[in-house]
């Protein structure tokens, strides 16, 4: 079960009036100095011997019992549950509610997230609504998300990602009642509760649902957000049984033919924060299913950008997906990311990322040649996967200069461009790269360019072996001034730093 933050458990203790809650429990409570005093409840107290101090927010029993502590240890003991479930009736407000003497705890019981008589489908999606819920009060879920690059409030939303920790069974009517028993099966026959444990299927794990057009959950996904576990515990969790549906398929509906598929769900969550729509997943190396296909066809995709894994398994995948595809008529594109990285790996390491991304996919190269007879669509379209803003029609100088990626052009340009494309055209809609507009002079290993009344000498280019690094020794001169630092020219902060620097010591701005 993950673990309840310490921070939030202090502010649970100290939100809650203790007076009041001991009070609405029918605990009289009488002054006596800075104390309150009543009949302990939890032994025959015929002399007042429970003591509330309302400055610390505690309580203790001076008489037979001796027991004591915080609003939360008053819940179980008088309540009569665990810890976990006494947090949750405080986090759900029925005891939170009470923060003055007016309030009233009408019973020790959680709303059911899941209605007896629900059948399969209403009874997963309800799951569904209460993991993501579920995730909106979890620090330590969204600080994964956080730490992932895809702590995005839209894409919560949008795909109703959620946390599994293992409180859903507090909610539900005891396993003992006709009800609870009822919805406890059902949720085992679905796959939420494990059928020989009796344990939450996802426990631990960030949950992304998939979706169809309707609104029905086909298939859920969960990943573990503490990688310290025992040994041989799965990571990556999905239902039982055969894979169904295909995840944001609304994204595929409007990509105008063009879809990137990635490998994970994360995977293609990094993309879709970072602007790009019409993303979608396989479920693995293995997992493009009959499903994936048949939904490319209904919306009529024609170009697939295979964003799988940049490591052996992903590379034979793809290889093997994109002569599937060929044959079905689809042009496949390989994604090519820096060796032994994935989209999420990316995006955490580049930045912008979006930026970042439009280069590997502009680079992207195509893998499998249609076969003769089967005839591909090609139209004179920009790429409809570029971000919805509109910067992402440039790569910056930086990212150009190292990858020596084509340019997409606008897509003003792209409807008056001729119907043939030009034979250095490295793809369709894909100029090839033009040349520098600042002129620069090769000095053996050293690169010098001048702009105005300013030298630039670069050196340790070469030393960059991956797209993911641009590191650099960089000397700025003005006359008899200069300002020299190695700098990581990916990095925004890196970059401020030498510009801010740079003016104060040859005397000229910023800009």
């Amino acid at each position: 079960m993950a673990r309840i933050p310490e921070a939030e458990l202090e502010q649970l203790k100290q939100q809650v009036d203790l007076a009041a809650l001991v009070r609405a429990k029918g605990i009289e409570l009488k002054s006596h100095g800075e104390n309150l005093i009543g009949h302990c409840p939890f032994h025959d107290d015929k002399t007042p011997s429970f003591v509330v101090t309302p400055s610390k927010n505690l309580w203790h029993c001076m008489g037979a019992c001796q027991a004591g502590g915080s609003v939360i240890d008053f819940v179980m003991r008088m309540e009569r549950v665990t810890f976990r479930h006494a947090v949750e009736l405080i986090r759900s407000g029925d005891e939170r509610a009470l923060v003055t003497a007016k309030a009233r705890l009408t019973a020790p019981k959680l709303p059911a997230p899941v209605e007896p008589g629900a059948d399969d489908v209403t009874a997963l999606n309800q799951v569904i609504e209460y993991y993501h819920e579920t995730l909106k009060h979890s620090p330590e879920a969204l600080s994964y998300l956080a730490a992932r690059g895809i702590d995005n409030p839209a894409a919560i939303e949008r795909f109703q990602i959620g946390f599994c920790n293992r409180t859903l069974g507090l909610r539900l009517p005891e396993a003992r009642r006709a009800d609870g028993g009822e919805i406890r099966g059902r949720l085992t026959r679905i796959g939420i509760y494990h059928e020989k444990t009796g344990r939450e299927h996802f426990n631990g794990s960030i949950v992304i649902p998939v979706f169809d057009l309707t609104g029905k959950v086909t298939e859920v996904y969960g990943r573990k957000i503490n990688d310290h576990l025992r040994q041989g515990t799965p990571m990556h969790s999905y239902l039982p049984g055969p894979h169904r549906g295909v995840w944001n398929p609304e994204g595929i509906r409007d990509g105008k033919g063009e879809v990137i598929l990635c490998e994970a769900l994360i995977d293609a969550l990094s993309f879709w924060v970072n602007g790009y729509k019409n993303v979608t997943a396989s479920y693995g190396v293995e997992g493009f299913t009959a499903d994936h296909l048949a939904v490319f066809k209904e919306h009529g995709v024609r170009r697939v950008y295979i964003a799988y894994d940049r490591d052996e398994a992903g590379d034979r995948a793809a290889e093997k997906l994109a002569k599937r595809l060929a044959a079905e008529g689809l042009e496949s594109l390989r994604v090519k990311f820096p060796k032994t990285m994935d989209a999420n790996d990316y995006i955490r390491k580049m930045k912008p990322a979006d930026q970042a991304l439009l280069a590997c996919l502009k680079s992207a190269a195509i893998m499998e040649k249609l076969p003769k007879g089967i005839a591909a669509k090609k139209e004179e379209t920009s790429l409809s996967l570029a971000a919805e803003t509109s910067q992402r029609d440039a790569i910056p100088a930086d990212v150009a200069l190292v990858a020596s990626v084509p340019i997409f052009r606008p897509a003003a340009e792209v409807a008056a461009a001729p119907a043939d494309p030009k034979p250095d055209q490295v793809a369709q809609g894909v100029d090839a790269p033009s040349q520098p507009s600042i002129p620069a002079e090769i000095r053996g290993t050293d690169i010098m360019i001048s702009l105005g009344d300013r030298e630039y000498r670069v050196r340790g280019l070469k030393k960059n072996l991956s797209h993911e690094l641009m590191r650099v020794n960089v000397r700025v001169s003005r006359g008899d001034k200069y300002h020299v630092d190695t700098l990581d020219l990916y990095q925004a902060k890196a970059r401020t730093a030498f510009t801010t620097a740079a003016a104060s010591e040859i005397g000229t701005s910023e800009e």
